[in-house]
This record gives structure tokens, sequence and C-alpha cells, in this order.
């Protein structure tokens, strides 16, 4: 039994071996850019930008606007029906008592309610995200990840979050990881992919560029900080270098890649800072509720409560 344990543990590292000798597009491609980033710098740069740009975004106009960037989402083991549909409900009925107030730009839930949040929704302009993918792990075979991902499209699903293998990615196998990415964007099609770098987990900001950048090249729409899973989720230092890439990529090739950052974000103030790094760092062509969404599921009455100078716990 050691034997073969030690036969196959030499196969897959040969295979790593020869896979890190060739030079892929991937590789290729991220020799375009400094990968190579320092964290010092990144956390000065941040440090200003809090100090001397939010401010001037700490407005009611800002948080109107946050407000129709939010995916409500309800990602829990113990969702229902019942729960879900009461949140669909809260959304249609959300013009009528908030008429001045623009409604949220997504509902995000598990590809095992879309059809019941397809047939419910009567809110033009709101989304229907769906995790896709074997969310949160994507620790599944492809094919597993292909078939929930076109159900979901296939049940209505106007946006989908996948996660990138992280696991892959941090191996080194850059092209492994793409095909995934690649696989999954095909069957989406014109529907919007976000794909999920679970920033929290990459080790350092360098990683974080990387994985943005192949995430770009091999399809995403827009890439997202986290699943809201694990230990560490969105934080500024790794939105600012998200932004990084993404202006970059745009510059070189005049792809417009979206921004979700999603997981931890407990303030009205937390938004507001992400905000204000997109806008500092991508510019005002980005700052519309589609380029830019965040993934939340209490936000939502943090910002209602703001706007309106009271309480609010209407989702």
């Amino acid at each position: 039994m050691e034997s073969i344990k030690g036969t196959v543990l030499k196969d897959i590292a040969d295979q790593n071996k020869k896979k890190a000798e060739e030079k892929s597009k991937y590789d290729q491609a991220l020799e375009q850019y400094n990968t190579e980033v320092d964290e010092a710098q990144v956390r000065e740069a941040v440090k200003k930008i809090i100090a001397e740009k939010v401010p001037q975004n700490d407005t009611p106009e800002v948080r109107k606007f946050l407000l129709g960037s939010v995916e409500l989402t309800s990602l829990h083991t113990t969702d229902t029906e019942e729960e879900i549909l009461a949140m669909t409900e809260k959304v249609n009925k959300f013009d009528s008592l908030y008429p001045d107030l623009p409604h949220v730009a997504a509902i995000c839930a598990y590809p095992v309610f879309t059809d019941l949040i397809a047939n419910s929704l009567e809110v033009d302009g709101v989304e229907i995200t769906n995790v896709t993918g074997n969310f949160p792990s994507s620790q599944s075979r492809i094919e597993v990840k292909i078939a929930e991902t076109s159900l979901a499209v296939a049940d209505g699903a106007t946006n989908t979050d996948i996660v990138m293998p992280v696991g892959k990615f941090l191996s080194g196998d850059y092209e492994g990881m793409c095909d995934d990415i690649s696989e999954l964007k095909a069957c989406c099609g014109e529907v919007p992919m976000k794909v999920i770098l679970e920033t929290g987990d990459l080790g350092n900001l360098s990683n974080v560029k990387k994985a943005a950048l192949l995430s770009m090249y091999a399809g995403a729409d827009y890439i997202k900080t986290s699943t809201g899973k694990e230990k560490v989720s969105a934080t500024p230092e790794a939105v600012y270098v998200m932004c990084q890439a993404i202006k970059e990529y745009y510059d070189k090739t005049g792809i417009q890649i979206g921004l979700k950052p999603a997981g931890g974000i407990n303030t009205v103030m937390d938004a507001i800072i992400y905000y204000t790094i997109l806008k500092e760092i991508c510019g005002e062509k980005w700052m519309t509720n589609y380029w830019f969404r965040l993934g939340t599921s209490r936000l939502t009455n943090l910002l209602l409560s703001e706007i309106l100078g009271k309480e609010v716990k209407y989702f």
C-alpha cells in the first residue's frame, strides 16, 4: 500500500513539475503585469484614501447608490423556500413603501431556489444571482460544476457567482484553474459570471493580483472577494489590489470588469470605503450599480436606517 501511495504522489509531483516547466498562455498573460505587490505600500495607499477621500463620499447620495448596489443575500444551510419567498416578496413591495429609494441590485441565493425566485420576483431590474460550481469550496469534478451552473441558468439565474479553484491556484496549476473558469463561463453564455477569489485564503496580495488577472483572462465578468464562509473575507487592501488589476486589465485589453466586495461588510462605512477605493483607482466609468456590487445580508437594513435617520429592519 505504501509503495502504491508513493508512486501516486510521485506521479502527481512529476505532473506538477511538468506543468510548471511548460509556460501556458496564462503564465504569458501574467508576464504582461507587475504582480509583485508591495504590501506596505498598499497599506499606506489605503490609509491615505480612507483619510483623504472617504469623508467626501460619506453622503446621503452615496448611501442611496450603495443601496442600489446591494445583492441581497441568503446563503444559509437552514434556508427554506418560505424564507426565500418572504425575502423576494419584500423586494417586490419595496418600491411602494420607499418610492424615493433605489431597489436592490439582485437577490442572491442557492440554485435550488432559482425557479422559486424567478416565478415570484416582480421588479424589473433586480437580478437573480446564483452561487454555483459547488459553492463555497469549488472542490468537485468539473462535470458537477457544469451541471449545476447550466441548471441554474436554465432555471432563470441572470447572474452567477462561482468560486475560483483555490487549491489549483495555490499549487501553481494556473491552466487547470483557468480551464475550470472558462468552462463555467461557457455554460453561462451571456449571463454575467462573477469569480470569487477567496482573497483571505490566498496568503498575500501578490497572489490576490495574480488570481484576479487570471480569472479575468479566463472569462470572469466580475471579480469578487469572498464567499463569506472563511475566517478572512473582504479587506480594503485586497479590494485595492483587485481594483488595480481591473484597471490594468482594462487599459491593456479594453475589457471592463466589475467588482463585488462580499463577506464581512459589517458597517455602512465598510461599504463607503470599498466604493471610494474603486472610484479612486478605476474612475467614474465603474461607478454604476451594474459595475459595482456588494454581497451582503446585513448591510441593507443599515443603509436604510442611515438614509431614513431611524432604525429600520425591513429586510
